[in-house]
């Protein structure tokens, strides 16, 4: 061996395994907490996200405190409670301080939360800015007390350690979860702010209520304006078509079916026993073949025969879309406008998961005319603030010709105009570009339902558009009309030396015919009763140039560089 050179065997000694609550702790920019003000605001998510799903699953109308105080200057106390069914005490410790650890990963159905992350994350960036552990207090039956308990993360191990357990009670309860969590962060308002995400959260469920109190000490209640909750999502079987060749593989593995028709029929969705015997006949498989004695030859004819067959669609009652109706009423709540519009599109499939798009839009009152149009994102009910440049939404608006809508539009670029654009994807599993959860993947299936969507609404504006266009052209015809008529009189008297009366009468006559002949003049103007000055007024807040902060602009213009980018690609192709 040469001087000064390693053996292998050296090198392998500084081999060891990664622990994924270790990875998570050294890249928390991958899970939302690059920056203090995203920090804070992504505790508040996490948190709202578990208890929204808890009371939808246990079949409660959700109720839900939220409270920030301030320690210091850098950091805060996030207090989330809710009145759902409570945890057991034994899966504590797992859902708040275990990473990957959740009920959600392996349903096929729409939920808020999906990869078991989430508010262990928020636990983890708590003990690592703060070194404090979480508290956590819950209660299952109102004959019984509440456990609580303090819960900090192992990172070496990603197991939770759990100190102070006791038992206490909390007579205002029957039932919740509350969880506290110190955190260095930072509390502004505007338009990525704590304030804003709750008031969106609010509009997309109005089945909940929400109290919230920021670091101010001001309180703001988001009344339920639904008192029924959303239909209950089923949970499905996967799709045939959603399936690759390694999860076909493990699911034969693992399944307890002897024959291959029987694991077929009985391990997917939309398999009845005539689609069965078809897709063994594509596969050249027998439907009584042995399961276990299937190889990866086998499973790869068997993916084949399942591309060839005719497989209907997967069912939709797994999705509980906001609906078109309740879209709307929350825009109008938040946007005084001229017109309104909504449409919520059928059910389409992405690599064999439905999904539904839905869209709402709000033209003219007192919304800017020289800016770029507002965008709104949801993804299963939850809004989406950030990386608005990064995610498929904002894409298909882009590639959207509202020129021929009647708004001003730059080749591949945001549209120009008076209006706000709201768009919600509801799906079984929600294709996030990364684990902070913030903006949707490019699958041209998405792409093109919500581009559909918006052509919806899209015709409808622009026939708006037109009308006011020409109840805007009449006006001014009208008005060069009714300038010359006392002319005409005065001329007519000068000519057959009528009196002032008689004038009066022809002025009075030219404009019954005026009336007569272009009808009355239609008039367009804002009348919406449903808007909330107040409620709107939220997450407007102007913010000063000290609010925000070195990463959050080098955030934003990376965002619009990437959009530009985009843009320029779509042209040079």
């Amino acid at each position: 061996m040469a001087k000064g050179q390693v053996h292998a065997s050296e090198l392998a000694k500084k081999q060891k395994q990664i622990s994924v609550a270790e990875f998570f702790e050294k890249n928390r920019h991958l899970l939302g907490f690059d920056n203090a003000r995203r920090a804070l605001l992504t505790t508040i998510k996490e948190a709202v996200d578990n208890a929204l799903d808890a009371c939808e699953e246990a079949r409660i109308l959700p109720e839900l405190f939220i409270e920030i105080i301030q320690l210091d200057e850098r950091r805060f106390r996030v207090i989330v409670e809710d009145n759902g069914p409570g945890i057991v005490e034994k899966q504590v410790p797992n859902i708040f301080a275990r990473l990957l650890y959740g009920s959600k990963f392996h349903k096929l159905a729409q939920t808020r939360g999906q990869q078991g992350i989430g508010i262990s994350a928020s636990v983890l960036y708590g003990q690592l800015t703060t070194g404090k552990p979480a508290t956590v207090l819950t209660k299952t039956d109102p004959h019984k007390k509440a456990y609580g308990c303090t819960v900090k993360i192992d990172t070496m191990k990603n197991l939770p350690v759990v100190k102070d357990a006791h038992e206490e009670e909390w007579e205002e309860k029957d039932h919740g979860t509350r969880i506290e969590i110190d955190l260095e962060g930072s509390y502004h308002k505007g338009r990525q702010s704590v304030d804003e995400y709750l008031k969106q959260t609010a509009i997309v469920n109005p089945h909940a209520t929400i109290i919230y109190t920021d670091p101010t000490a001001e309180q703001i209640i988001f009344p339920r304006v639904a008192q029924s909750l959303p239909p209950e999502a089923r949970e499905i079987k996967p799709h045939p078509y959603g399936v690759e060749l390694g999860i076909l593989m493990k699911m034969m593995q693992r399944s307890s079916e002897k024959t291959l028709g029987a694991f077929l029929k009985n391990s997917f969705e939309r398999v009845s026993p005539r689609t069965m015997k078809e897709i063994c006949e594509n596969s050249a498989l027998l439907p009584t073949m042995k399961l276990k004695a299937m190889t990866r030859e086998h499973a790869d004819k068997l993916m084949r025969g399942i591309a060839r067959s005719k497989i209907m669609a997967p069912p939709t009652d797994c999705i509980s879309p906001i609906t078109a109706e309740l879209l709307e009423k929350g825009l109008r709540k938040e946007i005084n406008a001229e017109f309104y519009c909504s449409t919520t599109r059928p059910a389409a499939v992405y690599r064999g998961n439905p999904f539904i798009i839905e869209a709402a839009m709000a033209y003219g009152g007192e919304q800017p005319s020289d800016k770029s149009v507002r965008i709104m994102r949801f993804a299963n009910r939850v809004p989406l603030l950030y990386q608005q440049g990064a995610c498929s939404i904002t894409g298909a608006v882009q590639q959207t010709a509202w020129r021929s809508y009647g708004l001003q539009q730059s080749r591949k670029q945001l549209p120009v105009g008076p209006c706000s654009i709201v768009v919600h994807m509801g799906s079984v599993w929600v294709p996030f570009t990364s684990e902070s959860k913030e903006a949707l993947a490019a699958y041209p299936e998405i792409e093109k339902e919500v581009r559909l969507a918006l052509q919806e609404c899209g015709r409808k504006l622009a026939s708006f558009v037109r009308k006011k266009k020409r109840i805007k052209d009449e006006s001014k015809k009208r008005s060069f009309i009714t300038k010359y008529m006392p002319h005409v009189a005065e001329a007519l008297q000068e000519l057959l030396g009528i009196s002032e009366i008689e004038k009066k009468d022809i002025e009075d006559k030219l404009s019954e015919i005026l009336e007569a002949e272009r009808g009355e003049l239609q008039e367009i103007k804002v009348d919406n009763p449903d808007y909330d000055p107040e409620f709107a007024k939220i997450g407007r807040e102007t913010e000063s140039k000290e609010d925000v902060t070195e990463e959050e602009e080098s955030e934003n213009e990376e965002e619009l560089s990437k959009s530009k980018k985009k843009g320029q690609q779509t042209l040079d192709w």
